[in-house]
């Protein structure tokens, strides 16, 4: 059996790794078209992995978290666009959300008062940048449930199954 790594500061890929007790060799089983060298070179911050492969770790290490690490740390577009996500409990979230929303129907008046003419006066600029940071977060409430509910459909605490179908008939309304 392999040692376990010393390395100080691993990044997210490695330690998703070793958290499911896997060698790189066995992890390159798992991944086919990922070699233990080339998840070494990841591992070690020697090359930055490709979209595809963060894809591939994802689904075959059941975290789909990756993908919005790699999209808001990695990609030279989602630096700029994608907030990462932190993991959180279903009830914080909800709680969260529901904070953001409460805030946002007090302020509903105030944004249709501020772009009712089109415009956005120097007398409403602070009103409306606080507005906007509301809606963000708000968004971020959105992409953190919506990465919890791929979480527990990834490692069947969510039945996909009946999720998918569910969905499916939903979007067919």
């Amino acid at each position: 059996m392999a040692r376990a790594s010393t390395k100080e500061n691993k990044n997210i890929y490695h330690l998703t790794r070793e958290g499911l007790q896997l060698t790189r060799e066995g992890a390159e089983e798992l991944l086919t078209g990922i070699s233990a060298e080339r998840l070494e070179k990841i591992e070690n911050e020697r090359s930055l992995p490709h979209p595809d492969e963060v894809l591939l770790m994802a689904e075959k290490y059941k975290q789909p978290r990756l993908c919005n690490y790699y999209c808001a740390n990695q990609c030279p577009i989602g630096q700029q666009y994608v907030p990462e996500i932190k993991v959180k409990d279903l009830s914080q979230i909800v709680l969260e959300m529901l904070a953001s929303l409460n805030s946002m129907n007090k302020q509903r008046e105030r944004l249709i008062e501020i772009t009712v003419d089109g415009t956005i006066s120097g007398d409403e600029i602070r009103d409306f940048v606080a507005i906007q940071e509301e809606l963000e977060r708000i968004s971020i409430a959105v992409e953190t449930l919506q990465l919890w509910s791929e979480r527990m459909l990834a490692t069947g605490a969510i039945d996909e199954v009946q999720y998918r179908a569910y969905k499916e008939s939903r979007n067919s309304l």
